[in-house]
């Protein structure tokens, strides 16, 4: 009998289920509040949904073109024109579903075997098995509490003749930071000079809170055209069920990227890229009002926990912000925290530790805090009630 080797790519197969699947079933296992995985309660706004009824009801349910409807292109050029001054055309944009999708397709496009991808940790656990498989070389730079700085000299000593593609997201998920003018600036020096191409994950763009801006790095000098900017309408309009995002960047690198997509999802619902069009296009306002309610919800969150003696640390975006355990005086890892709060007081919650694939921090536990507000009421009472245990 011949010999094989075990069934399945190694990557995949030593893996284990994500975190955030986890934890959220153990929540519906268990009846928790899940303030685990990053998802609004509700179905959305309603402006939205009904674009959405009428597309699906009155236009076509047939193939749209690979790289995405002419109307959405468009909108989310004119979006970017509006809200961070990008002069994109619509040929620039390719319509992917979700934003996992277009990290997928941007790392199949444009990485070769043995070359190295520059990634910060914590990251989206998504990144580093999606190097992997492609055949990237992953280099990680950690980076560390309470600040999150991002050094010249941490990014300079990582880089290699053989380092071709920077992975990274701005706002940041789990840390709630929004990298600040100078990282940017540092980020795309190193990129030009080392002539490296940044796939650039800014899913959280639209929830920036306290009237900070966000500066998308492809409008720095130099990056125009060795970016890759990726965005997230489940983000945008909170329907991340929806699965529609894009990835915008200069036409030889597009024209990379629509290759890799057409093999992947080829396509994306046509009637959810309408909606999503018409979205875009919404008057400032509405999105000022979007961020507006996060921002109340952050607040109503972060004052609930401080009120039953948990120190959290600052969110300036994305819905999440952290605990910080030893600082609220409780002597537990962040993975037996959330082990013991879905248990014993009925709340998922997601270990920082889970964004790190080596030397972790681990005394940090991040939730979401775009729930309604009886639902982060509960879970205020129940997370005081536990603290109320420890002593």
């Amino acid at each position: 009998m011949i010999a094989r080797p075990p069934l399945g790519h190694p990557v995949y197969r030593d893996m284990s289920t994500t975190i955030f699947e986890h934890m959220s079933a153990r929540a519906r296992e268990t009846g928790a509040i899940n303030l685990g995985q990053g998802f609004p309660e509700g179905p959305g706004p309603d402006a939205v949904l009904q674009a959405a009824a009428d597309a699906l009801l009155t236009r076509s349910s047939q193939y749209p073109p690979m790289a995405g409807l002419v109307e959405l292109r468009t909108a989310v050029a004119d979006h970017y024109a509006r809200h961070q001054q990008l002069d994109l055309s619509p040929q620039e944009v390719i319509v992917t579903s979700g934003a996992t999708e277009a990290i997928a397709a941007s790392l199949l496009a444009l990485v070769q075997p043995g070359d190295e991808v520059l990634m910060l940790a914590p990251l989206y656990d998504a990144y580093l098995p999606l190097v992997e498989r492609v055949g990237g070389m992953a280099k990680l730079v950690t980076l560390t509490p309470p600040d999150w700085r991002i050094t010249r000299e941490a990014l300079a000593a990582a880089i290699t003749p053989r380092t071709r593609i920077l992975l990274m997201n701005n706002p940041v998920n789990p840390t709630g930071v929004v990298l600040r003018e100078e990282e940017l600036a540092l980020i795309a020096d190193l990129c030009v000079a080392h002539d490296l191409i940044a796939i650039c994950d800014e899913v959280w763009e639209q929830t920036v809170y306290d009237g900070l801006p966000h500066r998308p790095l492809m409008g720095l000098a130099g990056m125009r055209d060795r970016t890759v900017k990726i965005g997230s309408a489940g983000k945008i309009f909170s329907v991340t069920g929806w699965k529609v995002g894009w990835m915008c960047a200069a036409p030889p690198i597009a024209a990379l990227l629509a290759r890799a997509h057409q093999f992947l999802t080829f396509t994306t619902p046509p009637g959810l890229q309408w909606a999503v069009a018409e979205g875009l296009a919404y008057p400032d306002a509405w999105f000022a009002d979007q961020r507006a309610a996060y921002q109340a919800s952050r607040d109503r969150l972060a004052a609930g926990l401080a009120a039953a003696g948990y120190v959290v640390q600052p969110s300036a975006a994305t819905w999440f912000l952290s605990i910080d355990l030893p600082a609220s005086g409780i002597a537990l890892d962040d993975v037996s925290f959330c082990n013991r709060i879905i248990d014993e007081a009925g709340v998922a919650a997601i270990p920082i530790s889970a964004f790190y694939p080596t030397r972790p921090v681990t005394h940090l536990v991040r939730l979401c805090f775009s729930k309604t507000d009886r639902t982060l009421d509960q879970a205020i009472e129940r997370l005081a009630a536990f603290r109320a245990t420890l002593g």
